[in-house]
């Protein structure tokens, strides 16, 4: 089910290569369906979005609405199980108590020349959250969005997520009155980005999108790029294990199996040193699979984009995952804080045998909405600075630009920009 590829062999990494480029292309009927989606949108508006809806959601929102109203969110609360509601709080909790640390402050300082420089840290004004609905509903990925925003002082966050068939999930409701949300609106897909980015007569717009989706949604968030601001382009869900002869078969294959069981194109790698430990895990997940309800998703998964690495040692192992640069990194090995020092690029890592990446999806504080598709090399983990941006602050008295003026005029010079020299030259004659 899971091809194994030894690094002894002269094609390994031509083979991994394959692997890493699964979702690099978007497909021709993707870009024409999202482009006319966006047109629609723009045009149309609020009837684009009934239509998209009916035909793609199977409701009607001209007749059942499309706003989930402050009253419908507290009754949703009030009927979810309590138990689910103290682990939604207990999940707020960790989240809200991790992402306080990343606030950032404004500062100034004084040269002595007397010019005061500083950075000016100012929220967001509008912030547009989508959260996936479908098949399956979110409550984490609520959670994981709105508080950072919320901790970083955004004033207005609007949230859309789909709800086919006019299906509301009551724990995905709960979600949001912890987090603190009095309004959802329900649209989905290409069209709720276009809606986010333009505005309608019911839907607001915004100056960002965060927030996962299909491939609609994502590449409704590159087209749209640079009209609004956007986290990253999500993709499907990957996870790379380095494990040794310390780390245990069944917890290793587990935790590849929570990976696959997200989406066909989703994405699990082993790579360890030890070839019987390989073979072990590839066994406990033959055994595993025909037992978990998504294991038809599970076996296209593993086939097409899963690979377990055989590598001569642990230096090689970390070296492959630099260079996967994978959303999820467990570090299954006898010293994973000694490892964690030579990570370059991960999303998330997780330490030692105890850490499986599933908790950090849900409830250990850290923010699941991870770069994917090897991005993380330049892109990091959503956070309270995704939703705050730094002006700079440039104050000179009239002796520090008679001391930096003549410096900057010959760089403009330099340039062949006359009208920047005289500018600064002004200041100096005065």
């Amino acid at each position: 089910m899971i091809e194994i590829i030894n690094t002894g062999d002269n094609s390994w990494r031509t083979r991994l290569d394959t692997i890493l480029d699964r979702v690099r292309k978007t497909p021709e009927d993707v870009d024409n369906t999202v482009r006319q989606i966006i047109d629609q949108v723009k045009e149309r508006r609020d009837q684009a979005l009934i239509d998209y809806t009916k035909t793609l959601d199977g409701f009607d929102c001209s007749i059942e609405g499309m706003l989930i109203t402050a009253e419908d969110i507290e009754k949703a609360y009030s009927r979810v199980d309590k138990t689910i509601i103290s682990t939604l709080e207990a999940a707020a909790d960790r989240i809200k108590r991790f992402h306080s640390r990343q606030r950032e402050d404004s500062w100034i300082m004084t040269e002595r020349d007397g010019s005061i420089l500083g950075q000016k840290v100012t929220p967001i004004d509008n912030v547009g959250v989508y959260i996936p609905g479908g098949k399956n509903a979110f409550p984490s990925t609520m959670l994981m969005n709105v508080i950072p925003a919320k901790i970083a002082g955004v004033d207005n966050i609007v949230v859309v997520s789909p709800t086919p068939g006019g299906r509301v999930n009551d724990i995905l409701l709960a979600s949001a009155r912890i987090a603190g949300i009095e309004r959802i609106y329900r649209i989905g897909g290409a069209q709720a980005v276009a809606a986010l980015a333009y505005g309608t007569e019911t839907i607001p717009r915004v100056d960002k999108v965060v927030g996962p989706g299909n491939i609609y949604v994502a590449y409704a968030k590159r087209l749209l790029q640079g009209r609004i601001g956007i986290d990253a382009i999500a993709g499907p869900s990957e996870i790379l294990v380095i494990a040794d002869k310390s780390a245990d078969a069944a917890m290793t294959a587990s935790d590849l199996l929570s990976q696959a069981e997200h989406d066909v194109l989703a994405s699990s790698i082993l790579v360890t040193t030890d070839e019987d430990f390989a073979h072990s895990v590839l066994e406990k997940i033959s055994k595993e699979v025909p037992d978990l309800p998504r294991k038809d998703i599970i076996t296209l998964s593993l086939k097409n984009h899963g690979a377990c690495i055989i590598t001569k040692d642990l230096d090689e192992a970390v070296e492959i995952a630099n260079y996967v640069a994978p959303e999820h990194l467990e570090l299954m090995v006898d010293n994973a804080y000694g490892l964690l020092g030579r990570i370059k690029n991960a999303g998330a890592i997780f330490l030692g045998h105890y850490s499986p990446e599933a908790i950090g999806d849900y409830i250990a504080g850290p923010n699941h909405t991870l770069p994917t598709g090897s991005t993380a090399r330049f892109y990091s983990p959503l956070g309270v600075y995704d939703f705050v941006k730094r002006s700079s602050i440039i104050g000179l008295s009239h002796e520090a630009a008679k001391g930096l003026g003549p410096m900057a005029a010959r760089f403009a010079r330099a340039e062949d920009l006359e009208a920047h020299a005289r500018s600064v030259e002004s200041r100096i004659r005065k």
